[in-house]
């Protein structure tokens, strides 16, 4: 009896999902830029419409090429549910662009805990911070140079799954 409960301890432990490891952030921004979560992008004059549905807008900046932290970027798109500002997208590409950002985001929203024995570097990185109201998680993958970071409000972007169809279309 005893070796059926380890036995099926240990393969619950094999079989679980291993833990996030996120970083409690030392500077929630509560939002993006000067915009607080929650707040309405559509009357923003920096801002149009990138991508809209009836419970969804994306925007982009209007007039300008995206940045992110000094740093240009190919994407940055501000998105809001039911017209409450939710999470930014942001999409890059190459490594010396990915070392900029990172730096900036450990520098901004505290240090990475480097584990003894964790990869810091590898084919797919990934890195979170959270604060009471933010989210900020990066994923980079190494052999395509091509890295995303998204940047969500922790009580109003789990909506945004309650509006994503089963066949994810």
């Amino acid at each position: 009896m005893t070796r059926v409960l380890l036995a099926s301890g240990l393969l619950f432990l094999l079989l679980s999902p291993t833990p996030s490891n996120a970083v409690s952030m030392t500077n929630d921004p509560k939002g993006f830029g000067n915009i607080s979560w929650g707040s309405s992008l559509a009357s923003r004059t920096d801002l149009e419409v990138f991508r809209e549905t009836p419970h969804v807008i994306e925007y982009q900046l209007k007039g300008q090429p995206p940045t992110y932290a000094d740093v240009p970027v190919e994407t940055l798109r501000l998105s809001s549910i039911d017209n409450q500002f939710a999470r930014v997208t942001i999409r890059y590409k190459q490594e010396g662009t990915h070392k900029k950002i990172l730096a900036f985001l450990e520098r901004e929203f505290g240090p990475l805990a480097h584990i003894p024995g964790q990869m810091v570097r590898g084919l797919n990185q990934q890195y979170t911070w959270r604060g009471n109201e933010t989210e900020i998680n990066l994923t980079y993958h190494a052999n395509t140079e091509r890295g995303y970071i998204f940047i969500d409000s922790r009580t109003l972007a789990p909506r945004f799954n309650d509006f994503i169809t089963d066949s994810a279309e």
